[in-house]
């Protein structure tokens, strides 16, 4: 079987044949399945209004605890959107590192999932 070919992308590098492309210094990603996608830019979005809702509470002189309450949803929010990508991270990059049989990368998946899933409570 041929190497795939490299070529730069942008910031990353596409692996041409994977279908895969090195966008953070810990490794390759994958792209996301259209639906989670569609999903995750929805919730983000939503987010994003919450926020804005948020600076205007406190531009408004809102009250401290109605402040604080929504901030409590957006973090809320937050970690459903981080669910999302996790469960779609795990559905195919991970699992496509058990199939392909290629140890290094099922321990680098593994490793990149216990790492982030221990910064995920800080």
């Amino acid at each position: 079987m041929a190497a795939p070919s490299v070529r730069v992308v942008g910031v990353g590098i596409l692996h041409h044949g994977s279908g895969l492309a090195f966008y953070t210094l810990g490794g390759y990603i994958a792209v996301m399945h259209a639906e989670a996608k569609a999903q995750v830019s929805k919730r983000l979005k939503r987010i994003e209004g919450q926020v804005r809702g948020l600076a205007r509470m406190v531009d408004e002189d809102r009250y401290c605890i109605d402040i604080v309450t929504q901030i409590s949803a957006v973090r809320a929010a937050l970690r459903r959107v981080e669910e999302e990508v996790l469960r779609d991270h795990v559905a195919h990059c991970v699992e496509g590192a058990i199939a392909s049989g290629n140890r290094a990368d099922q321990r680098q998946k593994i490793a990149e999932l216990m790492d982030v899933l221990g910064r995920s409570d800080r």
